[in-house]
């Protein structure tokens, strides 16, 4: 009875979760980051050059992104004409930009993104338990089948599938699933492990790490009792994303709010983009986050911005 009820647990758990990381459609920048019909006319009726710089700089003016392009270019989209939210990246399979996309899953058939990567996980920890599961309580019978203990019968070929197929999944699942567990305590994403997210004054790879704790909660959400349920509950809109940034832009002189000007005679400065206030709350225990960032970035001293070239990413 105890093993036919953790079984279904597990089934319906695991099941639950896969139906969600499927079905749940990608998220997609919201209408501010779209640009206006003026600004699209602008920027195909000016040569590349300044003349389109000044275009993106205004589009991207009051928008809450940090992050540029290679050679300094605000991130922009020409497939979907878009000024692209920090963390978001245009999808050649479903050619569609995704809010903070991990990568696009053949298995699921779906993009991994900010509105499903809590169900990818669960999916990933619920069918690992699952194999788990289903090879220890076959465990005594595959033993059995080698020691000749089984009566003759077509069912001991199957128990021994089951074993093997239950055995090697579990191996796969648990490297992947490991790899995705060290991604949200670094608060990463894969894309952003091969190519590092570059910022107005730096490239910096643990640029939006907060903290393992608050990475943790910025995927599953504060309220414990729906972590290990397949429910929405990530922290912000897929937007904007807070940083552990300790240079600030000199283009924009406020300040988020719930943040005083003290900051700066410690030289922790933020960034003046304003975050979502379903996010912003990560940032009220300066210590938790700050002192970190302040031993990567120790003895730095800010720099100006670069040049800003059009250029598009796809």
């Amino acid at each position: 009875v105890v093993c036919l009820v953790a079984y279904h647990i597990f089934f319906m758990l695991f099941v639950w979760s896969y139906w969600k990381t499927i079905f749940t459609l990608p998220m997609n920048p919201s209408k501010e980051f779209h640009l206006s019909y003026s600004d699209k006319e602008s920027l195909e009726r000016e040569p590349r050059g300044e003349s389109q710089q000044e275009v993106l700089r205004r589009a991207a003016k009051d928008l809450p992104i940090y992050t540029r392009t290679m050679s300094g270019a605000i991130r922009y989209c020409d497939r979907c004409h878009l000024v692209k939210p920090d963390r978001c990246h245009h999808c050649s399979v479903c050619d569609k930009c995704i809010l903070k996309m991990d990568h696009h899953c053949p298995w699921v058939n779906n993009c991994v993104g900010f509105s499903n990567y809590k169900f990818f996980l669960l999916f990933l920890a619920y069918s690992l338990l699952y194999c788990l599961f289903i090879a220890a309580t076959d465990l005594q019978y595959f033993i059995k089948f080698w020691t000749n203990g089984l009566p003759d019968t077509q069912a001991k070929f199957h128990i021994m599938f089951l074993f093997f197929a239950a055995a090697m999944f579990s191996v796969s699942l648990s490297s992947l699933f490991g790899y995705h567990c060290w991604l949200v305590s670094k608060n990463k994403s894969t894309l952003e492990v091969f190519r590092a997210p570059i910022f107005r004054h730096r490239t910096d790879k643990n640029g939006f790490s907060l903290g393992f704790s608050k990475n943790l909660r910025q995927v599953f959400g504060d309220e414990k009792k729906y972590w290990l349920l397949p429910v929405f509950s990530s922290l912000g809109d897929g937007c904007s994303f807070p940083t552990c940034l300790v240079n600030q832009d000199p283009e924009q002189a406020s300040t988020p709010g719930g943040l005083n000007s003290t900051s700066k005679s410690e030289n922790h400065l933020f960034p003046a983009k304003p975050l979502r206030d379903s996010q912003s709350h990560l940032l009220t225990d300066a210590p938790s986050w700050s002192e970190t960032a302040a031993k990567a970035d120790k003895g730095k001293v800010g720099m100006s911005n670069p040049a800003l070239t059009m250029e598009n990413e796809t």
